[in-house]
This record gives C-alpha cells, structure tokens and sequence, in this order.
C-alpha cells in the first residue's frame, strides 16, 4: 500500500471534477442548467458556461458544481481556480457530495483557498459521511500513516469499513493490513465506530 499524499488527493479529485460534470438530470430542474448539461454534452462548453452561470447564480448546486469544474478545468472560460474554489464552496455547503470532496482536495493542495488541512478532512469526512468511497478511502490512509492527522488504527479501520461498504475494492488491503496490527480491543472499537456511523 503506498502512503497517502496530497498529490494523490489532486488526482483522485480531478477524476471526481469530472465526474459529476455530464450526467443527465430530472427534468425538475432549472431549463438553464438542462441547456448547460446538452451544451456540455456536445461539447459546447461556451454555452455550459454561460447556462451553468445563470442557474448558479439562483443557487442551484448542481450548475454551481458543474461551474467549478469548467473554472477548475477551463473550458468555456479561462481557468480560475479562485472562482473553482468559490463555487466548489458554494455547493459543497448545500450538501453536494463530489462537491464537499473537491473542496477537501482544493484544501489539501491549496489550489484557489490556503492549504488548510483541518478543512480538508472536515470536508473529506462530510464527503465520506454521505457515502463519498474516495473521501472515506483517503480518510482510512491519512489515520492509518498518520498524514496530516494523528496516527488512529481504529479510525483508519472504521473509514476503510466506510469505503468498502461504498464499493472501493482497494479497501480489503487496507483492512487486512490494519487488522494484522491491531488487538481485539482496537478491533472491537473500531467495528462500534462503523456500526454507529451507519444509524447516524
């Protein structure tokens, strides 16, 4: 297993950037943000920009999302990762989870905000709360190596539980290597955690 680095935070965050940017929506929402997602669709990213403008201006979390990402990318408008980091905010606090895990990751690099690594686990734990398995999978490394964060077996075991149970695979390692050095007691704790996290 290798050990947890920012730079792999970049990454696993620009794969989550992208992501979110061209999946179709319920019909429900703003015809401002539908006219961005066929914009972007066909690679129309001028229109997006303009489209996702609007829409997230009125506060939709979506367009502001899929705004960041066109800032944080630069299409459609020049690359801006202040305005990335703006937006990113803005939907990551209405409860958008790649959003809430972008912003972890811009925190932990420091791109458009200062490096505040406080803010980047609060942020990657919100995500892997909602069921983020990259935010969670970060989460597991960072207490497991004790990067950034006190070193904590127990919580390193209960995010890797948290990120397997959402489907990240790479987690089994994690866990096996984790219970190789860890008591009964630890195990126990750690197991508790989980459960508790899963009625919360």
């Amino acid at each position: 297993m290798t050990r947890f680095s920012l730079e792999k935070a970049r990454k696993l965050g620009a794969c989550a950037l992208m992501a979110g940017l061209l999946f179709p929506i319920s019909s429900s929402l703003l015809a401002d943000y539908e006219d961005g997602i066929n914009a972007a669709f066909d690679g129309n990213f001028d229109t997006a920009f303009h489209e996702f403008s609007i829409a997230a201006e009125e506060g939709l979390d979506l367009a502001q999302y899929n705004l960041a990402i066109l800032y944080f990318t630069g299409q459609g408008v020049k690359r801006d990762m202040a305005l990335a980091f703006k937006w990113t905010l803005a939907a990551a606090e209405q409860g958008h989870t790649n959003a809430q895990f972008n912003l972890a990751s811009l925190y932990s690099e420091g791109d458009g905000t200062r490096k505040d690594m406080d803010k980047a686990v609060e942020w990657f734990t919100s995500a892997a709360r909602a069921g983020h398995p990259n935010a969670a999978f970060i989460l597991a490394t960072m207490y497991k190596d004790g990067d950034n964060v006190k070193r904590d077996r127990v919580q390193a075991h209960a995010w890797a539980s948290m990120a397997l149970k959402n489907e990240y695979q790479d987690a089994v390692e994690t866990l096996e290597e984790l219970e190789d050095d860890m008591n009964g007691e630890q195990l126990a704790q750690a197991r508790r955690l989980f459960a508790r996290w899963q009625i919360e």
